[in-house]
């Protein structure tokens, strides 16, 4: 009997130990209008950079990067895993550079998101297997309206989301075996920019007779049940065509390259999902797919059609729900408006890709204050020669130390950013019944930059963190304040220090006044200056 007791006690211990290890995986969880990503228990927010698509397949070659990448204060990797390494003979799975990745990552100190480079990578199929490349006729490909074959796995082929999926289940097993406890990787990027070239849909056998099938009901009652809120796109497609409920997907859309979109849109989407219902069965961390951003009056297929875009963000929504959520990357302009689109209820923002330029170091900051982005990474961030004299490492060295300031705060209401360039040299920030009038640096006329064509991106955030206390991070800032209560119209500095946290603890420097505050007229951040500053503020 005593026996008996003990090995029930056994397994009751090792039932709750499994238990107790998935409620702590990585997971996202919603504050305020927000959603956080919790790593051991904590929000964390990630400071990352993505590396170049080939650097991971080398160790070696690595190895000089992670002190690189800590000079950087990055703290979060995207890092590439390819099927063709993993699987090079179908059924046997290497996962070498796998555990050399977290092994290295652990040393220093970084997290990982893992780049699932799968039956996509950016739009074509050059990740896959030898074995899966070769034999065409058991892993079809997309083909154009003449019948050209592409380098592109279609997604109708049953046997290739079958191998995608047992491969990706393969990684995944191995990464919650292998790393479940110390949690290294915290998430996962299905596939890489998905999406269809050089036309809008696959003209395949397979893809034609998938397009003569009448819509799923799932996606039509999508339609019918959030009319007012689909994106235009999709809304005037089905609209135009007399809202119609039921068809194949030319009766229900109309005949055009939008209809393409929307139909291969579906497809990829389902063939992620699967992908992505296998893995988290596996181990549930967070999952997303990235979108090669389209550009104005570019046709679909001229960019790679049927992506995770906005315009098609609903059908993915219905079609992919397992994903936790879609994002951007950037390699365009209008930083603004895509953010604007991607950030929505459903969809908190991460953007785990943008070119890697200058810029940055202040558009992470709008990105975090503004959009409440869990997460910002440049791309081939290991390409800089000096690491640790780079912007982007400027910044990340002041949001290495606001981190908790700004995990406490987000989705709350209390925190908002600015980005300046000289098109767009003004911005006004309301908090805390006060008004925030936020310029570019130059725009007070002192630095003999001030007059050139071109001024840098400059950019902040203001977190409030009392009733009349806020705390202001960023490079090329100059900030005048207003009271919003018409008895005491005026704002005045009160008290205004820079200074750094040392071990989550705020160390004040200089007491800024006379010609640092402009005799208590305003609070800057010089242009080629990062810093933080604690500002109280009084009315009269």
């Amino acid at each position: 009997m005593i026996r008996l007791y003990s090995l029930f006690s056994v397994l009751f211990l090792a039932i709750s130990a499994v238990a107790q290890s998935s409620i702590n995986l990585p997971h996202l969880q919603k504050q305020g209008s927000t959603s956080q990503l919790i790593v051991s228990g904590k929000p964390f927010l990630m400071l990352g950079g993505e590396l170049g698509n080939s650097s991971a397949s080398d160790m070696e070659y690595m190895k000089p990067i992670w002190p690189k990448l800590q000079q950087m204060h990055v703290n979060t990797v995207l890092a590439p895993i390819y099927w063709e390494l993993l699987e090079p003979q179908e059924g046997k799975f290497d996962f070498t550079l796998v555990d050399e990745l977290v092994k290295d990552a652990r040393q220093h100190q970084i997290k990982l998101v893992l780049l699932w480079f799968g039956s996509w990578k950016n739009s074509m199929s050059c990740y896959v297997p030898a074995w899966v490349k070769t034999d065409t006729k058991r892993f079809p490909r997309v083909q154009t309206k003449a019948g050209k074959a592409v380098e592109i796995l279609t997604p109708f082929g049953k046997n290739s989301l079958d191998a995608d999926i047992k491969a990706f289940s393969a990684l995944m097993r191995h990464i919650r075996e292998t790393d479940e406890r110390q949690q290294t990787v915290i998430m996962i990027q299905v596939e890489n920019e998905i999406g269809m070239l050089p036309e809008a849909r696959d003209h395949s056998a397979l893809a034609n007779t998938a397009f003569d099938q009448p819509v799923p009901k799932s996606l039509i009652q999508h339609l019918q049940t959030n009319k007012a809120a689909l994106a235009p796109a999709v809304r005037s497609a089905w609209q135009t065509n007399g809202a119609k409920t039921s068809g194949n997907w030319e009766a229900v859309f109309g005949k055009s390259l939008s209809t393409d979109e929307i139909f291969i849109a579906w497809h990829l989407a389902q063939y992620a999902n699967r992908v992505t219902e296998a893995g988290k069965g596996i181990y549930p961390i967070p999952m997303f797919v990235n979108a090669a951003l389209n550009r104005p009056n570019v046709k679909p297929g001229d960019y790679p059609s049927g992506g995770p875009l906005p315009h098609i963000i609903d059908i993915w929504k219905v079609g992919a729900p397992t994903l936790d959520f879609l994002s951007p990357d950037f390699y365009n302009p209008d930083f603004n408006y895509w953010n604007d689109l991607y950030s929505r209820p459903d969809n908190p923002l991460f953007i785990p890709e943008i070119r890697f330029e200058p810029a940055n170091a202040a558009r992470v900051f709008y990105a975090i204050g503004h959009y409440d982005a869990m997460g910002f990474s440049p791309f081939s961030i290991e390409s800089t020669d000096k690491p640790a004299e780079g912007p982007i490492a400027k910044s990340y060295h002041v949001l290495t130390q606001l981190s908790p300031t700004i995990l406490a705060h987000q989705g709350k209401g209390v925190m908002n950013g600015m980005l300046f360039d000289k098109k767009m040299a003004i911005d006004t920030v309301h908090l805390g019944g006060y008004t925030f009038i936020c310029k570019h640096d130059y725009t007070l006329g002192w630095s003999p930059k001030a007059k050139e064509d071109e001024w840098p991106t400059t950019g902040g955030l203001i977190i409030q963190t009392g009733p009349n206390d806020f705390t202001i991070a960023g490079s090329g800032i100059v900030i005048t304040c207003l009271s919003d209560q018409p008895q005491t119209p005026n704002a005045g500095i009160l008290q205004l220090d820079e200074g750094h946290y040392v071990d989550g603890k705020w160390k004040p420097g200089r007491r800024l006044n006379g010609d640092q505050d402009h005799q208590g007229r305003h609070i800057r951040i010089p242009v080629g200056d990062y810093g933080i500053q604690k500002l109280t503020l009084y009315r009269f």
